[in-house]
Parts: structure tokens; C-alpha cells; sequence
């Protein structure tokens, strides 16, 4: 069960692993966003929710356009490209007035995602993030806003038709560093400190128990079938009351599969959040333990927030 125990909770400037280096990008691609910098968005489209966008690369005029800009304003939304060809810049931007230095990005492609290369891009500079038709259920990949944007080049094919790239997107702010961690880090064990600010900071937060856990190979995940005999804190509705109206919730939330979380005995705490509208486990350590570590904090006056022990 030390499995279960394992989460993804960390401090900024660990926000994700880097991946390694793709091989150098084509010239074709420093081509493409040279003329998009010197036409000053030439091309651009804006999403009329400023959310989403879906487009078709058949827009092209004889094909002579091609780099076009995407600009979406939003906290989460999709981008879908139809028949791509030329190559997207996609603008990403955040409906406050966050600076970009506090927040973060997380893409994931949609499960039959094909026909383009993903790359991060800054200054002509770009970084494979998600190979063309790499659609693999619950691959995500995160990156600091300030890092750059997303730079999205079509790859040769034989017939466009059955081609359609997509992927979902949030934005993040850097002080919830735990999201990040939950999606690339999850099975690394959380520290004290790490604990106590998720039971604070948290989508959702409860003491309970593993009834069952189900795993799923194709998509690279477990699903872990929780009941609850405590209900701290939940921005989503994750745990329902039990049928039996006994004053139980129950839910499910995820983790990936090579964590190995198995069912045990005893009762847990479970942190985490939502993401791309599933609850991803954080920390998660047996009760007992956040027991001690709460007590120790609240000795010394280092309690996050205040949370009823009983």
C-alpha cells in the first residue's frame, strides 16, 4: 500500500521533468515563423469565446498562407485542426491579469490526435512536446507560460482528409505547483510540509479508505474506488453519500499505473485536483502519519490552515 502513499507535490522550480531533446527542427519550421514575427500576426483568427478554437487547414488560399495565429484569451479550453496543413501559433493568455511568471500550461492531446507535431516555440527556438499521432490516453505535458508558446507544424501526409489534430489546455497558477506533479511526478512521496499545505491548497481533501482499484493498461492509469468517513474539502462533486445513507461518501479518483497502488488496510488521507475534468490523486499518506505531522506543525505554530482532527 506504500503506493497509494506516493504523490506528486512539489516546489517551484521542480515543476516537471524535461523530456529529452527531440531532434533539431526542420529548416521548414524556422521558415514558417519567420514571415508570421515580420507580418505581425498576419493570418490571425480569434476564437469567438475566446476559449476554444476550431479551424480547418483547407481555409488555406491555394495553400499560400502558411503560418496562421490563434489567439485564445481562457483558463481551460480545446484547440482542433481539421485537414492540417501549414503550421498554428497558438497564443495562449489568461483571463486575469496574472503575470505569465505565476502561471503554467498543461496540453492534453485528444485520444486520436494525428496529422502535426506539437512543439514548444520561443524566439525561433523549439522543443517536441507531443509527436505527430502520439495520442496516448492521459499523456500530458506541462510547461511555464513564460516559457514560450505552442507551435503546431502539420507533417506530410498522403490524404489530409483523415487527419485532425486536437488537445485540451489549462492554465495554471505556480503556487498550486502540486497539479503539475500529480500529472508528471505522482507516484514520488510527499514530504511533511507537502502534506500539509495540499490538505489546504487542495481541490479535495478527505480521510478514507481504498475499496477497490482498478487498472487499465491502455490508458496508463488506476482508478482508485475510495470510501469516505471524512469530507474536508471538495470543489467538485468527487464524493457522493453512499446509498445506505450511513453518513459515508464514496468517488474515484486517478493515478498512473506505474505507481502500483494496490487495496490495504487502514484509513488514509487523499489530496489532490482536478484535471481536464478528473480527479488526479496528490498526497496521500496514511492518517495516522498526517496525524503526527499536524500535530508537530500546530506545537510550533506552523499550521497552513485549520483542520478538525476527529
Amino acid at each position: 500500500m506504500r503506493g497509494a502513499a506516493r504523490a506528486a507535490w512539489g516546489r517551484a522550480g521542480q515543476l516537471w521533468p524535461r523530456p529529452a531533446p527531440g531532434p533539431p527542427p526542420p529548416p521548414l519550421l524556422l521558415l514558417l515563423l519567420l514571415p508570421a514575427v515580420l507580418l505581425g500576426g498576419a493570418g490571425a483568427q480569434y476564437s469567438s469565446d475566446l476559449c476554444s478554437w476550431k479551424g480547418s487547414g483547407l481555409t488555406h488560399e491555394t495553400h499560400r498562407k502558411e503560418v496562421e495565429q490563434v489567439y485564445l484569451r481562457c483558463a481551460a479550453g480545446a484547440v482542433e485542426w481539421m485537414y492540417p496543413t501549414g503550421a498554428l501559433i497558438v497564443n495562449l493568455r489568461p483571463n486575469t491579469f496574472s503575470p505569465a511568471r505565476h502561471l503554467a500550461v498543461c496540453i492534453k492531446p485528444f485520444r486520436d490526435s494525428s496529422g502535426a507535431n506539437i512543439y514548444l516555440e520561443k524566439t525561433g527556438e523549439l522543443r517536441l512536446l507531443v509527436p505527430d499521432g502520439d495520442g496516448r490516453p492521459g499523456r500530458v505535458q506541462c510547461f511555464g507560460l513564460e516559457q514560450g508558446g505552442l507551435f503546431v507544424e502539420a507533417t506530410p501526409q498522403q490524404d489530409i482528409g483523415r487527419r485532425t489534430t486536437g488537445f485540451q489546455y489549462e492554465l495554471i497558477r505556480r503556487h498550486r505547483a502540486s497539479d503539475l506533479h500529480e500529472l508528471s511526478a505522482p507516484c514520488r512521496p510527499c514530504s511533511d510540509t507537502e502534506v500539509l499545505l495540499a490538505v489546504c491548497t487542495s481541490d479535495f481533501a478527505v480521510r478514507g479508505s481504498i475499496q477497490e482499484v482498478t487498472h487499465e493498461p491502455e490508458r496508463q492509469d488506476s482508478a482508485i474506488h475510495l470510501r469516505v468517513s471524512r469530507l474536508y474539502r471538495q470543489k467538485s462533486r468527487v464524493f457522493e453519500p453512499v446509498p445506505e445513507g450511513d453518513g459515508h461518501w464514496q468517488g474515484r479518483v486517478r493515478t498512473l499505473l506505474e505507481c502500483g497502488v494496490r487495496p490495504g488496510h487502514g484509513d488514509f488521507l487523499f489530496t489532490g485536483h482536478m484535471h481536464f475534468g478528473e480527479a488526479r490523486l496528490g498526497c496521500a499518506p496514511r492518517f495516522k502519519d498526517f496525524q503526527r505531522m499536524y500535530r508537530d506543525a500546530q506545537e510550533r505554530g506552523l499550521n497552513p490552515c485549520e483542520v478538525g482532527m476527529d
